[in-house]
């Protein structure tokens, strides 16, 4: 098991307080690990930034090809990887198994391709004897902070379409569930040219703040809850960077008088307590027609019974 952050080429851990990482199934502590210092974070964004010029220059055939190599490594290393993540987050390791991994893999799959068919707005001759012409270029370094939820999936969220587009990666997951992103960091150096993502670990309110409101950091990913994302926007402020913020939601489900209960219910049941609940696309909200409304509330809180109707599990989710 990896312990140590990705800075550049070295690997090293951190030297500031430690964080003890829980199996939440039994409670237990896995183990410490220490959060990344001042000068560690400065070393990792000046990696990212370092890397940018000759990562920027790099073909959208040359970057899509690297994003396949990690699909294919992270598919060939899935059993490992679910054991460590149902470790970390206490989850039923067949649906890290079954259900993410696979979307994880197709994640980086994706956007290999998606980064090969850019679309473009049409451009032509707007001034007489001028050609106007639309070009897109990365942004720069991007700080990338993930939440406890689905920590693996948020990781290729975060990563690849951000590396697929030019642009370099400092990512630090949460405090208390890292160790698949330390995992993938062994990977990404094996495969990547040095400094193009970098992994680092600490809490939101000291590595998270000296992230996004680093100066040479260009953008700021966050997904979180909606305080910390006002944090985020203050900072970008300062210097005008770049934001994508996906905060905390409350999914709602709208029942027509005319909705079938029964598969109402079924979908309810699985998709409202899918990961725990610990979802922002968890189906937390319910507005009902007048004429189901009495049925479906007798039918939602009655003992369910099983049945393959309601076996059915959500293949992609987003997390907080």
């Amino acid at each position: 098991m990896n312990t140590e952050m990705l800075i550049g080429s070295r690997f090293e851990r951190g030297t500031e307080t430690e964080e003890a990482i829980l199996n939440p199934r039994t409670g237990q502590t896995v183990l410490s690990l220490p959060e990344a210092s001042a000068g560690q974070i400065d070393a990792a964004v000046a990696a990212a930034d370092a890397a940018f010029s000759s990562w920027a220059r790099t073909t959208p055939a040359q970057r899509s090809a690297y994003l396949l190599k990690i699909a294919d490594r992270i598919e060939a290393d899935a059993d490992a990887f679910a054991a460590l993540e149902a470790l970390n987050c206490g989850k039923p390791i067949n649906a890290v198994r079954n259900d993410e991994l696979p979307a994880i893999v197709d994640c980086w799959r994706f956007f290999a391709g998606a980064v090969r068919c850019m679309p473009g707005t049409a451009a032509g001759e707007y001034l007489p004897g001028f050609t106007s012409m639309i070009r897109r270029d990365p942004i720069g370094v991007v700080a990338s902070i993930a939440p406890w939820n689905y920590p693996l999936m948020m990781m290729a969220w975060k990563l690849a379409p951000a590396i697929a587009g030019g642009n370099t990666v400092v990512f630090k997951p949460s405090e208390q569930t890292p160790l698949t992103a330390l995992k993938m960091a062994r990977l990404l150096a094996d495969i990547l040219p040095e400094g193009v993502v970098n992994v680092v670990l600490g809490r939101g309110e000291s590595v998270g703040n000296a992230l996004i409101n680093h100066a040479r950091v260009n953008m700021i990913s966050l997904t979180g809850d909606v305080a910390t994302g006002k944090k985020v926007l203050q900072a970008a402020a300062k210097s005008v960077k770049r934001t994508h913020l996906e905060l905390g939601g409350k999914a709602p489900v709208i029942v027509f008088d005319d909705a079938d209960i029964e598969q109402v219910v079924s979908g309810l049941r699985a998709f409202s307590f899918y990961n725990a609940g610990q979802d922002c696309t968890a189906a937390c909200r319910i507005y009902a027609g007048e004429k189901v409304h009495d049925k479906l509330v007798a039918d939602l809180s009655a003992p369910s019974r099983p049945s393959s109707s309601t076996s059915r599990t959500p293949k992609t989710k987003s997390g907080r």
